[in-house]
């Protein structure tokens, strides 16, 4: 069998230009078509990847803001609870002090009416005493009043204790002023001679007295020198009085009851005694 190598060239060569044309003008595009849709779909997915990690870093972001917000809130609400009890302690202990400030005005007036009634009572009962007592001993006695004094005074100053003595032994020796006598009736001359006579065996007193009248002891007589003073009054005996009708009189206020309503309240403090 001959071989036809003009029509084998011939079919080589179309072959060739058949798979040129193919190439340039089908293969070329399809290719080129491939290669575009495969960078469009690479960019899409990449724009895909970046909005997910844009919606997982806004994400994330949110997620953020509302722990700082959560923190935020927390802290104020901390903030607001403690300054809530602070300033409710504040007003507690402002009721508190304002309370005891009344309850204390309250017991000082207290105190004062009752130290005013008390010194009434005792400036009275003492006129009324006195006034009895002078009436009884004036109306009872063998001597008048103001003799029976001078004798219970002269005997006061005999029946003080040695130490007294002695003290008022120094006393009256290193005076330099005479001795006073105060009495609340004028001596008589007998009278003085006694007490001058009484000071001088009981405190060796040699120097001179000075007699005078003051009726704010209550019918008493007192001798003093240099500080040192020994007397007798009535008046002791109305102190004595006072003592006691003080003693009766002392009103003990009643405490103020508060009604516990929290723990955190002051309770209430025990009353003083007046």
């Amino acid at each position: 069998m001959l071989i036809d190598w003009f029509t084998v060239i011939a079919q080589v060569v179309n072959f060739l230009v058949l798979v040129w044309l193919l190439k340039r003008f089908l293969y070329a595009p399809i290719l080129n078509a491939i290669d575009a849709r495969e960078k469009r779909i690479a960019a899409e997915l990449a724009d895909a990847d970046a909005r997910k990690d844009e919606a997982q870093k806004e994400r994330d972001e949110f997620k953020h803001k509302n722990e700082e917000f959560d923190q935020q809130r927390a802290s104020l609400l901390s903030k607001a609870t403690l300054d809530a009890q602070s300033e409710r302690q504040r007003l507690l202990e402002d009721a508190r002090m304002e309370s005891e400030g009344l309850r204390a005005r309250q017991q000082e007036a207290l105190r004062n009416d009752y130290q005013n009634l008390k010194e009434d009572i005792i400036g009275r009962t003492r006129d009324e005493v006195f006034a009895i007592a002078r009436k009884a001993l004036n109306d009872l006695a063998t001597v008048n009043l103001e003799e029976h004094m001078v004798e219970v005074f002269i005997h006061r100053c005999r029946a003080l204790h040695e130490e007294e003595i002695k003290a008022l032994q120094y006393a009256f020796k290193a005076a330099t002023e005479p001795a006073r006598v105060r009495s609340t009736f004028p001596l008589q001359a007998e009278q003085q001679k006694a007490i001058e006579l009484a000071a001088r065996e009981v405190f060796a007193f040699a120097g001179q007295f000075h007699f005078e009248i003051s009726p704010d002891l209550v019918s008493g007589i007192e001798l003093s020198v240099n500080g040192h003073e020994v007397a007798w009054s009535i008046a002791d005996y109305l102190l004595e009085l006072e003592k006691n009708v003080g003693e009766h009189l002392i009103v003990q206020p009643r405490p103020v009851v508060q009604k516990e309503s929290n723990p955190d309240e002051s309770k209430p403090e025990a009353q003083p005694e007046s």
